[in-house]
This record gives structure tokens, sequence and C-alpha cells, in this order.
């Protein structure tokens, strides 16, 4: 049965195994883009404390930034993949990134896992307050774009934004 867990240095092994399946592709809703070094342990321990501090509220960020919350999922002690609940949007995140980032590895995909994390990420933006989120996808990801349908997205347009041809959903909570 899967789980969705803080990140932890722990898994670190499973996390890296997960990282080669990706290659040069973006790992949604991982928060690669803010580590430094995640080959050495001390590097990938870092990046962990990162993550998880910046679901803090009451932590000061940079004014382009935002409180995220982030959950690795996890099944049988594996890394399976990630989702992120941001707290707010900024005009980038509103234009094309949204509320909840997600990604699974290559190899276990097709198990329905984006769909499962999804609905408990959304039942958790419910328990913070949040009336509804915004989800986006690349316009060509039938998947993402179906997990999204599946837990009640709405499409708002598909546009261009910086991160290329973006479908953009709302979901009420």
């Amino acid at each position: 049965m899967p789980e969705l867990i803080e990140p932890t240095v722990e898994l670190r092994d499973s996390w890296l195994e997960s990282s080669h399946e990706w290659g040069d592709a973006s790992q949604d809703g991982a928060g690669v883009w803010e580590a430094d070094d995640l080959t050495t342990v001390e590097g990938f321990a870092v990046w962990v404390e990162r993550l998880r501090r910046q679901s803090d509220d009451s932590r000061a960020l940079a004014p382009d930034r935002v409180h995220a919350t982030y959950w690795w999922i996890v099944e049988d002690g594996n890394y399976l993949g990630a989702i992120t609940l941001r707290h707010a949007l900024t005009d980038r995140l509103l234009e094309g990134g949204g509320h909840i980032g997600y990604g699974v590895r290559p190899s276990a995909r097709g198990r329905g896992l984006a769909a499962w994390a999804l609905g408990e990420v959304l039942d958790r933006a419910r328990k913070r307050g949040m009336d509804r989120v915004l989800v986006t996808c690349d316009d060509d990801n039938t998947a993402s774009a179906k997990t999204i349908e599946r837990n009640g997205g709405v499409l708002e347009d598909i546009r261009e934004t910086w991160l290329g041809t973006t479908r953009r959903y709302w979901i009420e909570l």
C-alpha cells in the first residue's frame, strides 16, 4: 500500500535509482531544482532539510518564492515519486505551475499512483483551508490530464506559458 511521507535521507538510494530512470527529464513535484549536490550524502541531506523547511509558513522566503509542502510517494521502503502542495501562487505559478505538482518514476507508472496521491493532497489542501487549487500539465501529457480530470479538475484553458503549451485545471475543494 503506498503512502505519502516527508522527504527523508533514509530513502536516498531509492531516490537516486529513480533519478536515473528519469534521465534528463524533469522530476515534477520533487523540488530537484532546489538541490545543490545530490551525489553526496551531505548534499542530499541539505536538500531534504531545505524541502522540509519550505513548508513552514512562519519562515521568511524570497519574494518570488512560496511556501510548499513536499511528500514522497513510497511503498515498501521504495521511493516511487513526489507531490508538492504550494500554499499560495505567484503570478508565474498562476500562469503555469499551479498549486500542485507531481511526478511518478517511470517504472512505477500505470498503477494509479498519481491519481491516488493527488486525491490525498487535495484532502490536505482542504484541511489547510484552501477552497480551490490550480493543477497544470503539459498539453501533450494525456495521462496527467486524465489524472487531474479524475480528481475533479475542470479545464480553464490551454495556453503558452514559461513551461510550454500548458493545460490549466481548477479543482474546487
